[in-house]
């Protein structure tokens, strides 16, 4: 019994997560997905204020179908994302490439769902948003 509602649920979230993208809208959509911390001690510059252009796209994606600035839902809440990444080049460059191919693994066994038709500054811009929201 456990088994089909694991299924069951698996099922549902892969196509709340995906169901947007056949839509036939031009704006971009994005969810964000993190790996691994980024080794920091190069001299990258750091994003210490948010990017409004990054909270617009992500209120314009399929982004809030999975995420949440401060509870977690399917993915990780933005707040707890901030809050283990330093903003630093490195992993805004990492965390955005995660949002155009998606990734897993990292917070959890569900996948983020790629997001390619994203671009790369699309993308970066949505990550320095978020990792902007950083409390501690």
């Amino acid at each position: 019994m456990k088994k089909i509602i694991a299924i069951f649920g698996i099922c549902s979230l892969i196509f709340a997560c995906t169901s947007s993208e056949k839509s036939e809208s031009t704006e971009d959509t994005s969810t964000v997905a993190v790996a691994a911390p980024v080794d920091t001690t190069s001299t990258a510059a750091t994003a210490s204020v948010g990017s409004a252009k990054g909270e617009q796209l992500i209120s314009g994606s399929d982004c809030l179908t999975c995420h949440k600035v401060d509870a977690k839902l399917v993915g990780p809440s933005y707040i707890d994302v901030a809050n283990k990444y330093a903003a630093t080049d490195a992993n805004i460059e990492m965390l955005a490439g995660k949002v155009i191919k998606g990734g897993s693994g990292s917070w959890g066994e569900i996948p983020m769902a790629p997001h390619p038709a994203i671009s790369t500054d699309d993308a970066k811009e949505m990550i320095k948003y978020i990792l902007s929201l950083k409390t501690n």
